[in-house]
């Protein structure tokens, strides 16, 4: 499921773009095929990016893309293995909520980032996730493990005391918050409930086809229940010598 909107993002060809705890490529292969642009992939597991490798190779079979190029490497958020300002726009999607360490995360997206350029970072949103942990004590070690909740005000105030400016926010996702908690009741990690299964089947059918009605009732409850916080955030230029 693709979390950030691209749409308010100023994207041009040949832009150098990082997709921050990259997982299976979902925005990698999203932003590739939407801009001409170096979209790179990173995480810090291998299996994921040989999944997302399997994803970008089958859109570029498919012609699914706009041209450009891709690329995939296993990083460390807290230590990137990348020169400073070298990102015309850092993505940082459902990954600082598994980050021990995310100040010094955080701290990495803006050195990579290029002055007057964007971050994008989007988390559980917090009433959601605390149901989840409400309903099952499984819940936070599942997928790799969730080691805290934001709070909105908490990860602004994270990205604009590391020199960013706050842009403005969103919402994500709602139609997937009642299966998280329908998942939790039953246990995270089942893949034996009906009930569970069936749901799954609709969210996939959602993501494939984009069927007006669901992407109606996603907008229409992404206020009250969307499931993803998405923050936009805006690096300074470089100060002007006089």
């Amino acid at each position: 499921m693709i979390t950030v909107d691209f749409s308010r993002l100023a994207i041009v060809p040949g832009d150098c773009i990082l997709d921050l705890g990259c997982g299976s490529g979902r925005h990698t292969a999203a932003v590739h095929e939407q801009h001409k642009v170096h979209a790179i992939g990173a995480d810090l597991n291998f299996t994921d990016l040989l999944a997302a490798r399997d994803r970008l190779q089958f859109h570029d079979q498919l012609g699914a893309h706009a041209g450009g190029m891709w690329s995939l490497t296993t990083a460390d958020a807290t230590a990137l293995p990348f020169p400073d300002a070298c990102f015309d726009l850092v993505i940082c999607s459902e990954m600082l909520e598994h980050v021990p360490d995310d100040h010094a995360a955080v701290t990495e997206m803006i050195r990579v980032l290029k002055p007057g350029k964007h971050v994008v970072a989007s988390v559980p949103r917090y009433l959601p996730e605390r149901i989840c942990w409400l309903l099952s004590d499984d819940y936070k070690n599942a997928n790799q493990g969730h080691v805290r909740i934001y709070r909105k005000s908490e990860l602004i105030r994270r990205f604009r005391d590391s020199g960013l400016f706050f842009l403005g926010h969103h919402y994500a996702h709602s139609i997937h918050t009642p299966y998280w908690w329908l998942k939790c009741l039953v246990g995270p990690t089942r893949s034996d409930s009906p009930a569970v299964n069936r749901y799954h089947q609709v969210l996939t059918w959602d993501i494939l086809q984009k069927p007006k009605i669901t992407r109606f009732i996603d907008r229409l409850l992404n206020p009250v229940l969307g499931k993803s916080l998405v923050l936009y955030f805006k690096k300074p230029e470089q100060p002007t010598l006089s």
